[in-house]
């Protein structure tokens, strides 16, 4: 795998696929979880057919080391991280797509290095960093209580609280999962099914450490200053951030429109990978 040497001198990797020479400028994706290997994105529905897609392994997960200080976990040190891999790529400008808590990641990014982005592309975003838990996600999954899968799935959901064994941990992620998704059948199935071996404990528990309030609303002030163009994507069946998070999260840049993807969930390119595709390169190429 190709790597980089990030601001503390460590050596990060990163996976790239898709045509080398596309006429597309490389789209750089970060993953969620967080502290989950990218390995989940896979090529994003098949965005990798016509795009160079750019997805670095944050520290701790994939083939990238663990931190020596775990403060390098927390979202904003993470941020530095993508603007060395930008140096690195020898990117002047640059777009940039992230899932999930990669969006905290982005946002940072984007508050730090405005300049530095072309187009920004926040899908299925929580809106923690917004400092509002909005409880629709709940609503979207109750209002699937019809479902067979439905009743397995919400008693996981309700143990995986109080849950402390790794493989016991694994076992209810995957029992817990068709809520993430549209529908539960063998594309998302088969999505699901490493999430548990994906994420990495630490590098989660660290990600939102040391981000007191007073660095909160520094980073969402600067935000109003990042004047790239942005596009928050979610899905109407995303049990996991909802739709309202997207919103919220939208309303933090001056420039900002928000797609919501019909009876899609928080993997908008397993459930709909034709119209996710779609979505997104519509959007990059507008001018």
């Amino acid at each position: 795998m190709p790597h980089f040497r990030t601001y503390d001198d460590t050596e990060l990797h990163y996976r790239v696929l898709g045509p080398a020479d596309s006429p597309r400028p490389p789209l750089v994706c970060l993953a969620g979880g967080p502290g989950r290997d990218a390995a989940y994105l896979g090529d994003l529905g098949g965005m990798a057919e016509d795009r160079q897609l750019i997805l670095p392994d944050s520290r701790g997960t994939g083939d990238s080391p663990a931190a020596a200080d775990p403060a390098r976990y927390a979202f904003p040190q993470l941020a530095e991280d993508v603007e060395a891999l930008r140096a690195h790529l020898g990117l002047e400008r640059f777009a940039l797509l992230a899932h999930d808590a990669g969006a905290a990641v982005a946002q940072a990014y984007a508050a730090g290095y405005p300049q530095r982005l072309t187009r920004l592309v926040l899908v299925c975003p929580g809106s923690r960093l917004q400092g509002e838990l909005p409880d629709d996600a709940q609503e979207i999954f109750a209002a699937r209580a019809h479902e067979e899968w439905w009743p397995t799935a919400s008693a996981a959901v309700q143990q995986l609280a109080e849950a402390s064994d790794l493989s016991e941990v694994r076992e209810l992620l995957f029992a817990a999962a068709p809520l993430a998704y549209g529908r539960w059948e063998e594309p998302q199935q088969a999505h699901a099914a490493t999430e548990g071996e994906q994420l990495g404990p630490v590098p989660r528990a660290g990600f939102w450490q040391g981000v007191d309030e007073h660095l909160r609303l520094a980073l969402l002030a600067s935000l109003r200053d990042a004047a790239c163009p942005v596009l928050v994507v979610t899905g109407d069946r995303d049990g996991v951030t909802g739709m309202r998070a997207g919103e919220l999260v939208a309303e933090s840049f001056p420039d900002a429109r928000v797609r919501t993807l019909h009876e899609v969930g928080h993997y908008p390119w397993v459930d709909a990978p034709g119209l996710f595709g779609q979505t997104i390169e519509d959007f990059l190429h507008t001018a």
